[in-house]
């Protein structure tokens, strides 16, 4: 087994720091996957280090569970980033075709994106992925792939995710302190998207929602293109708040109410429904209507819900995506979500698991792992056989490695 071949994807999140180990199979598209490992995430909040030290030993104890079970060394990683402080912008490149006979390369393409790079940062912020929507021509427009195509004039329209240059640099430290490498920063709602979205639903037009501990990442996909991308900071975490306040119970007994009995759908209850909170960990004895916790998480998840239909709103696509909405994250897992989904998009709606693996290990069909795994399935795209479908979304590696190409060619 060639050590090029084994990628690591890390989710780091609020509440749960995930690890995914997959080998890349040159005969299948398919990704196989060795080995994962979960621990709870301290030193993080918000996809933000609040503390160095803690965070560091966490992901350190979720890479040890994966190299025990898989015995292999963990060396470099794909990582997922996330957080409230990353936002998107549109942007536009332009440049002048440099053949003389006006053959499109792919040295003008990665030109095109760096003129779209060069938008206007804020101060102290740092662009993570500058996303190529569609290409224009010599004023044609909506073309996908301009590569071979003859012309004057190349234009892009790009999106440009850019994140706090602060935060990603601690995060980045955290890693590096582990003895790790790493072999790109990527969002984690875009890898996210890789494993759980199929190409159809991505053209037709979607919204992946994934719902995280501390923050609910939101991307809307249409024509195969990112059109919007937004990270919000409420997620399931808030739902157990919610219930430790509304029950006055202890938060480690709210959080086993809502995984064991949690519902978004107060009607499935009756009056006579009731939760031995003695028997999940509370010191008194008291019972409580299981139609009463699931009206406190039907109001929270709907509050989540309103506030990803805004985002829907401000691209005109609220109730108008076909392909609906998909869930994935931890808190996708709450029963009765996807009627509530329904109800509040007035789309279609389902959970999102990770496709395309092939893997005896039962636990990684999870929406919760599907950020990890996809950070291995971009890590198989971009840096193997598979770099064609992945040719969209130039990362910012990607993108800096074919400008030194470029200017190689320049000189004599």
């Amino acid at each position: 087994m060639a050590k090029d071949d084994i990628i690591t994807g890390l989710d780091i999140g609020s509440t749960t720091i995930r690890v995914v180990v997959g080998q890349r199979n040159p005969n299948d598209e398919k990704v196989h996957i060795l080995g994962l490992g979960e621990h709870p995430s301290e030193g993080i909040s918000k996809g933000v280090v609040n503390s160095l030290e803690d965070a560091v030993s966490s992901i350190s104890g979720a890479l040890e569970k994966a190299e025990r079970m898989t015995g292999i060394p963990i060396e470099h990683v794909f990582v997922g980033i996330s957080g409230s402080h990353i936002f998107s912008q549109d942007s536009h490149g332009v440049v002048a075709v440099s053949k003389a006979d006006g053959e499109i390369r792919e040295d003008d393409v990665a030109r095109a994106i760096e003129a779209a790079r060069t938008v206007a940062t804020p101060q102290n912020y740092e662009i993570l992925h500058v996303i190529p929507r569609n290409f224009a021509v010599d004023n044609q427009s909506g073309i996908k792939d301009p590569l071979g195509m003859t012309g004057i004039r190349l234009e892009v329209d790009a999106q440009i995710i850019q994140g706090l240059s602060s935060q990603m640099k601690n995060m980045t430290k955290c890693i590096y302190r582990t003895s790790v490498d790493i072999d790109d920063l990527v969002l984690g709602i875009l890898a996210s998207s890789e494993s759980a979205l199929t190409n159809r639903q991505k053209d037709l037009g979607v919204a992946h929602v994934n719902i995280g501990g501390a923050t609910t990442s939101v991307m809307v996909f249409e024509e195969g293109d990112v059109i919007h991308t937004a990270i919000l900071p409420v997620g399931a975490g808030h739902i157990t708040n919610d219930i430790a306040i509304g029950l006055r119970t202890s938060i480690d007994v709210a959080e086993r109410i809502k995984l064991e009995h949690g519902s978004c759908i107060p009607d499935d209850f009756t009056k006579r429904d009731e939760i031995d909170l003695k028997e999940l960990g509370a010191d008194d004895e008291s019972r409580i209507g299981e139609r009463h916790v699931a009206e406190i998480i039907e109001a929270r998840v709907e509050e989540i819900f309103k506030l990803v239909d805004k985002e829907l709103e401000k691209i005109e696509r609220s109730g108008l995506l076909p392909a609906g909405v998909v869930l994935s994250g931890g808190g996708a897992k709450l029963k009765g979500i996807v009627e509530c989904a329904k109800r509040c998009f007035k789309l279609p709606a389902a959970v999102g698991y990770p496709r395309d693996l092939i893997t005896a290990i039962d636990k990684v069909n999870d929406p919760a792992f599907t950020t990890a795994v996809g950070l291995v399935q971009w890590g198989t795209a971009s840096s193997g056989e598979g770099a064609r479908h992945m040719q969209s979304l130039s990362s910012v590696i990607e993108v800096t490695d074919r400008m030194k190409k470029w200017v190689r060619s320049l000189m004599p």
